[in-house]
């Protein structure tokens, strides 16, 4: 099994695994999916009729991915496949370059503002400034490193003075 993302999927039923597997759900930024979050890795059907899903967690010991492993299980269960195997990959390590841009924007509507840049191999590059996704002025400060989840950090606008997530890159 070696599908990766959905324009690699070639066989109708694998295709079928990746799409049921897709429309689920972040518990955590539900108005994006495993897929635009780009935990979504590989999904195919095996000789025996097993639909198998591989996904990565944003980060190690992320506490979504037991509800992630369910919500799958029960969608491809609910699509008629008996027999269901949920990996959890850790290697490589998700990075934010995997999230799609209709999740960005996804998490921009939402009022968390995107990741922005490529993650880092090498040097780290400094972020001067992080844009609200309210009001989009760059008058932004870092209130905490760590938000609402361990892959967020918590900003607050100078401008508009509403707080918000940033979806940290990494």
């Amino acid at each position: 099994m070696a599908v990766m993302g959905p324009e690699s999927v070639t066989l109708p039923a694998d295709a079928t695994v990746w799409e049921v597997a897709a429309s689920v759900n972040d518990p955590e930024i539900p108005v994006l999916s495993i897929a635009d979050l780009g935990i979504l890795r590989e999904a195919a059907v095996e000789p025996d009729g097993t639909a198998v899903v591989v996904i990565t967690p944003t980060y190690s010991g992320c506490p979504a991915m037991d509800t992630i492993t369910a919500d799958v299980t029960a969608a491809l269960r609910h699509a008629g496949h008996e027999k269901v195997r949920i990996e959890t990959v850790l290697h490589p390590a998700w990075t934010t370059d995997w999230m799609t841009d209709q999740g960005k924007a996804k998490l921009r509507e939402y009022g968390i503002a995107p990741p922005t840049g490529k993650a880092a191999l090498g040097p780290v590059r400094v972020g001067l400034s992080v844009k609200c996704p309210r009001c989009d002025s760059p008058n932004t400060r870092e209130m905490t490193r760590f938000g609402s989840t361990a892959c967020k950090a918590l900003y607050q606008c100078r401008s508009c003075l509403e707080p918000f997530d940033h979806f940290k890159v990494h």
